[in-house]
C-alpha cells in the first residue's frame, strides 16, 4: 500500500525542550484535533535527569475530559483534589476523570530524584461524551498486572483501554476507546484491525512499517477508516495504537476542554477566582491561568 491508501493524515510533532527532557506533541494540531476521543497526545522523554532534579507540575485544573498517564520508564507521584495520592510506574495506567472539575499535580518521587529520575512515557487527554462531561470527578489506578497482554511470537501488546485482539482492559471508558502499547521484537508483526471508527499509530522507538510503509518516530499516523494493515519490525520497535468512536469536535483552551465554549469561559473565571478545590498535601502553589495559553487552543 501507499501512504495515500493507508493514512488520512500524518501529524508531525511540535517539540518542546523543558530543560533536561523533551516533549513531542502531535495532538491537538490545526489539521486534526482528535482521533476518536483522543484530543491530546504527548510523548515525554526518554530522558535521565540530573540527580536532585525532577518534574514538578504544580496544581492545575481540568474540566470535561479524562487524562491518561502511561509510563515506559521512571515514576510520577499524582495528587488531586479528591485526596488521591498515587505513584505510577511503567506498565500501569493512571486515569483521572475531570468531569465537572478537578485539580491535580504531578511530581517526581523523592527516591527517584535522589538518583536522577528517568522520565519516559505518554500522556493523553480523552474527551468525555457530552452526556457525561459534567460527571463527578474520579481517579483510577490500574496496575500493570491487571492490564491484559497479548503475546504472539516476537510481538507483545498491552491493552491499556478498550477491547483489542479478543481481550478487554478493565480501565473505565465512557466512549468507545482503543489504546495499546505494542512491543515488536526483531521480525515481530501484529495486525491492526479496522473495527474502530478512527485509529492512529505512533512510533515511539525503533523502526517499524505498516503494510510496508516506513513510520517516522514521534509522528502520529491516522489510518483511513476500514483499512486493515499489519505492523512489522525487523529490528524491534515500540508503537502506540490509539483511537475509538468518532466524536464531535471539542473546544480546547489551556487545560480546559468542553463541547461548549461558554463552559470554557466559566472555568477560566472560576480558576482565576480560586473557586476550584485544592489538592490536599500540595496546596502551597498552583499554576496561574495564562494570558496566552502555551498549548494549542481552539478557539
Amino acid at each position: 500500500m501507499t501512504n495515500d491508501d493507508l493514512f488520512e493524515t500524518i501529524l508531525t510533532p511540535v517539540t518542546h525542550d523543558l530543560g533536561g527532557f523533551k516533549v513531542h506533541r502531535t495532538l491537538p494540531a490545526k489539521s486534526r484535533t482528535m482521533v476518536g476521543p483522543f484530543l491530546f497526545f504527548d510523548q515525554m522523554g526518554p530522558a535521565i535527569l540530573d540527580a536532585g532534579q525532577g518534574i514538578d507540575v504544580r496544581p492545575h485544573p481540568h474540566i470535561n475530559l479524562a487524562t491518561v498517564t502511561y509510563l515506559f520508564g521512571g515514576a510520577i507521584d499524582h495528587r488531586d483534589s479528591l485526596g488521591t495520592k498515587a505513584r505510577i510506574e511503567p506498565g500501569a495506567v493512571n486515569l483521572m476523570t475531570a468531569g465537572r472539575g478537578i485539580v491535580h499535580s504531578e511530581r517526581s518521587p523523592g527516591d527517584e530524584r535522589a538518583k536522577g529520575p528517568e522520565l519516559s512515557g505518554i500522556q493523553t487527554w480523552i474527551a468525555l461524551p457530552e452526556r457525561v462531561e459534567e460527571v463527578d470527578p474520579a481517579f483510577e489506578h490500574v496496575t500493570k498486572a491487571e492490564l491484559p497482554v497479548i503475546e504472539d511470537g516476537c510481538a507483545t501488546a498491552r491493552i491499556i483501554m478498550g477491547s483489542l485482539w479478543g481481550r478487554t482492559a478493565p480501565t473505565t471508558t465512557h466512549a468507545g476507546t482503543i489504546y495499546a502499547d505494542i512491543l515488536l521484537g526483531p521480525t515481530g508483526a501484529i495486525p491492526i484491525d479496522a473495527e474502530a471508527d478512527e485509529r492512529a499509530v505512533y512510533l515511539c522507538d525503533g523502526a517499524a512499517t505498516l503494510d510496508g510503509v516506513p513510520l517516522d518516530r514521534t509522528h502520529l499516523y491516522v489510518l483511513r477508516p476500514g483499512v486493515a494493515a499489519t505492523l512489522r519490525s525487523e529490528g524491534g520497535a515500540r508503537v502506540m495504537l490509539c483511537g475509538g468512536e468518532a466524536m464531535t469536535p471539542r473546544h480546547v483552551w489551556w487545560n480546559f476542554v468542553s463541547s461548549r465554549r461558554d463552559r470554557i469561559n466559566e472555568a477560566k473565571r472560576a480558576w482565576k477566582a480560586g473557586e476550584f478545590p485544592v489538592v490536599p498535601g500540595d496546596s502551597e502553589e498552583f499554576i496561574p491561568i495564562p494570558e496566552v495559553p502555551n498549548t494549542v487552543s481552539y478557539p
